[in-house]
């Protein structure tokens, strides 16, 4: 059974950067599809950016286009979501999450994706 862990998260001032781990164990990631999703106080979980099994990538949110990566390292059995320009309304519980067997991305429904981290926090402030 694919079991994921983040890491990574923090504080940070406005402006600055920080890169999330998304760890696997129990399987191999390939032929899934990773997703980054986060989910601020008060508000629902959206997606942020995927990266499928073919290494395409689909932004779920413009508001972090231009800002924030997705990548994949096959032999650490890790993905990774490199954050720049942060903003104070990044500030949310991270969490990557894997679907099986999709070469391309999935609509950022939290329904498409079986596997799913503990989450990490990411506060953005001065």
């Amino acid at each position: 059974q694919l079991q994921l862990v983040e890491s990574g998260g923090g504080l940070v001032q406005p402006g600055g950067s920080l890169r999330l781990s998304c760890a696997a164990s129990g399987d191999t990631l390939d032929g899934f599809s990773i997703g980054w999703f986060r989910q601020a106080p008060g508000k629902e979980r959206e997606g942020v950016l995927c990266i499928s099994s073919s290494g395409g990538t689909t932004n779920y949110a413009d508001s972090v286009k231009g800002r924030f990566t997705i990548s994949k390292d096959n032999a650490k059995n890790a993905v990774y979501l490199q954050m720049n320009s942060l903003k104070p309304e990044d500030t949310a519980v991270y969490y990557c999450a894997a679907t099986y067997g999709t070469s391309r991305c999935p609509v950022p429904d939290l329904s498409e994706y079986d596997y799913w981290g503990q989450g990490t926090q990411v506060t953005v402030s001065s």
